[in-house]
């Protein structure tokens, strides 16, 4: 139980205390150091409600003619500006501005707006040369893959995985959520009436803030009874939804450690010259989700709601020595992004020390870690942990106990037999 407890109040310090991220205020240490790959992982861009809320004055589609949950203009002038400023940041690892198969892979949740987010970033990222122009349009077509979103395991994570429900939904019947959810029982009554949605914790919130939120954004005046609780009372507790998916050790292991485990393994490949095709940036359009676990998993998330087109950078560098080193940015806002420093290292983390640091959240094999019997599986952060221990080790005495009973009873049941040899008489 200590194990599952421990890493929640760490999260709920930070939470309670708002502190910033573990940033760095030291630059890279070495300025003459080769940056050399780099892993993009982003949030679409600005997209419409995903559903209405039942009572909502804005719930008309044709309030939304793109439809719900979809990219809008917006979101699309985002990331071609973002696209923009990657092709700028990474000058030197695109030669000529030219796109080429073997420099990028592009990989996206099966999700029209992160597909057309990925589209829109590269049209900012690769705008055609002169020699690379088809038409009049200044874009190329650029293949951006996905894969369904039930067989996804690295980023919509939509992929079952038995284990890690059990464990998630054994971490929200916890008495942290208990507690925490006793706290903001009012806000779920009074968000719960006005909206006509069941408001019951964090998730449920944010769910209710986000569509808040992008109304507000297109300037629809949201009802009345919205003022005493949008924004600020909601934004905590739809906050905090964004840490829960990946609070334990587990969980993080089972939701944000497949793509940790990708962009370390394309690292370690890179360095040793067998990444093929010897590729320069990979590139992953996803969810703020996907951004919050990630960030969550490497130990440098601040509880928050990443916005859209919120942006991780893992970049990978080599230096004089050719050693290689890790560094970590967010990019959350229009202007620079910030350094963020792991955990147990510095802003420019060697490679094998940053794998190293975090290979207690990376699955070895998920499918057979997510399909593990939990009553024996020793690496879990619930409680019956305990449980699995006294059961094999009663099962094992017992056991032993029946093969000594066993052979006690044979032995008591076996007659006795007298072995002697009869004497020759006629030699006497």
């Amino acid at each position: 139980m200590k194990g599952f407890i421990v890493p929640v109040l760490n999260i709920l310090l930070i939470f309670v205390l708002d502190s910033n991220y573990v940033f760095s205020e030291n630059q890279l240490p070495d300025n003459e150091s080769e940056l050399v790959f780099s892993s993009i992982l982003f949030r679409h861009g600005d997209r419409t409600p995903e559903k209405p809320y039942a009572k909502d004055p804005y719930g008309n589609t044709s309030l939304w003619p793109v439809g719900w949950g979809m990219l809008t203009n917006k979101g699309k002038a985002q990331h071609y500006k973002l696209g923009q400023w990657l092709r700028k940041r990474y000058d030197n690892l695109i030669p000529d501005h030219k796109y080429s198969h073997e420099l990028i892979y592009i990989q996206s949740t099966d999700v029209d707006r992160t597909l057309m987010s990925a589209l829109s970033n590269l049209a900012g990222m690769f705008y055609p040369t002169q020699k690379e122009m088809w038409s009049d349009l200044k874009w190329q077509p650029i293949p951006v893959h996905t894969v369904p979103q039930h067989l996804d395991k690295v980023l919509s994570m939509n992929c079952p995985c038995p284990k890690y429900e059990e464990e998630y939904e054994a971490f929200k019947r916890s008495a942290i959520i208990s507690t925490y959810n006793e706290k903001h029982k009012e806000l779920y009554r009074y968000l719960t009436e006005h909206s006509g949605d069941p408001i019951h914790g964090p998730v449920h919130t944010e769910y209710l803030y986000s569509n808040l939120f992008i109304e507000t954004i297109n300037n629809f005046t949201l009802p009345n009874w919205t003022e005493s609780v949008f924004p600020n009372k909601m934004y905590s507790v739809a906050a905090f939804s964004f840490a829960m998916p990946t609070m334990t050790r587990t969980l993080k292991r089972l939701k944000g450690g497949p793509l940790l485990k990708e962009i370390i393994t394309h690292m370690k490949q890179k360095r040793a010259g067998t990444l093929s095709p010897n590729r320069n940036l990979w590139v992953y359009s996803a969810h703020d989700t996907t951004v919050a676990n990630f960030l969550n998993t490497i130990g440098v998330f601040e509880v928050h709601a990443p916005p859209f087109a919120a942006t991780v950078l893992v970049e990978l560098r080599k230096s004089k020595t050719n050693d290689y080193f890790v560094s970590v940015f967010y990019k959350n806002t229009t202007g620079e992004p910030t350094l963020l420093t792991i955990p147990g290292c510095n802003a420019a983390c060697p490679l094998d020390k940053f794998a190293s640091l975090l290979s207690d959240v990376i699955p070895v094999d998920w499918d057979s870690e997510c399909h593990a019997h939990q009553l024996f599986d020793l690496t879990s952060d619930q409680p019956y942990n305990s449980l699995a221990i006294f059961a094999m080790v009663t099962s094992t005495l017992l056991v032993f106990l029946l093969l000594a009973m066993t052979s006690l009873y044979w032995h008591k049941q076996k007659p006795t037999v007298h072995l002697y040899k009869k004497l020759n008489m006629e030699t006497l």
